[in-house]
């Protein structure tokens, strides 16, 4: 294949990178299974094995050795369920006034933001709604209200939710989804406000919000809502997952004369990028095939708000 995008790859890592360090609440609270090198098709299935709770017996003194008991490994399976792409045509002329003003490079870099920002946008959602719909391990707050008007309490009651169900709580894997309004009711409170009660100067300085309560606090702009409830979700990263692989191509390829594959080093997201060329057109793709599942939804918390 000729080598169009070469010229062209600076503006497409440097997308990438952007995009990986703009990304939202939900994506950098899970587990990412992303592999630059393999391709997915729609309706694939990622396999991922879990051990049942253990069973405890008696120890007993004998001259044999015990069987030890039996123990069942469950099999359970993600699917990718989709295969998406943002569409970016040329033609001759386009490149053209492009370059007679501020040129073809500098549109298509910002081009290429703009669609890994739209897939990683369809990709926060869908983990937001598995994340939403999924049966949690406990809820607390009250629905069609924005928490933390007064107080942060309510972390602490989703907190004391998850580790009673057994989630793991001090290596540092757990966070808290919160949409931007609870955000904002967050940075106003005066305890957060004051460094010297704070613990920090983070949320002073450069406006972030702070780990409370053993809790890495992020905002999404897709916090799923349903019946008059945002549901912000305090999760542990086992708790869910995206794989995420390069479309599928048949064998031999495609039309395309030149594809990329962009891994994100910063959130692992992959994306392809293909250049296919046309009569006195050409085109653009940028794909990402992808599906998520909450696979321990007892490490999940609604906070509703």
């Amino acid at each position: 294949m000729a080598n169009v995008l070469t010229d062209l790859a600076a503006d497409i890592y440097k997308a990438a990178d952007v995009v990986g360090r703009e990304l939202v609440g939900f994506i950098p609270a899970s587990t990412i299974n992303a592999n630059g090198s393999e391709r997915a098709a729609k309706g694939d299935v990622v396999r991922a094995s879990f051990t049942r709770a253990a069973t405890a017996v008696d120890v007993t003194e004998a001259m044999t050795i015990p069987e030890g008991t039996d123990q069942t490994v469950d099999n359970k399976t993600l699917s990718i369920t989709n295969a998406r792409a943002v569409q970016i045509p040329y033609t001759g002329e386009d490149v053209r006034h492009l370059n007679n003003g501020i040129g073809f490079e500098t549109v298509y870099g910002d081009q290429i933001k703009q669609a890994m920002r739209t897939l990683c946008n369809e990709i926060e959602a869908d983990l937001g709604e598995a994340a939403g719909t999924s049966t949690p391990a406990g809820t607390v707050g009250t629905g069609g209200t924005t928490p933390f008007a007064s107080n942060f309490d309510l972390i602490a009651d989703i907190r004391k939710e998850l580790v009673d169900n057994g989630m793991p709580a001090n290596d540092g894997q757990v966070s808290l989804i919160i949409d931007t309004a609870a955000g904002a009711n967050l940075r106003n409170l005066a305890n957060l406000q004051g460094a010297n009660t704070a613990g920090g100067t983070d949320l002073l300085r450069q406006g972030v919000l702070l780990d409370l309560q053993g809790m890495a606090l992020r905002e999404s702009g897709n916090v799923y809502a349903s019946g008059g409830s945002t549901f912000n979700i305090a999760m542990h990263r086992a708790a869910m997952e995206l794989a995420m692989r390069a479309p599928a191509v048949p064998n031999g390829g495609d039309a395309a004369d030149d594809a990329i594959v962009v891994q994100d080093p910063h959130s692992g997201l992959v994306f392809e990028v293909r250049s296919y060329r046309g009569y006195r057109k050409s085109m653009i793709e940028v794909a990402a095939s992808w599906g998520v599942k909450a696979w321990k939804p007892d490490f999940i918390g609604h906070l509703l708000g």
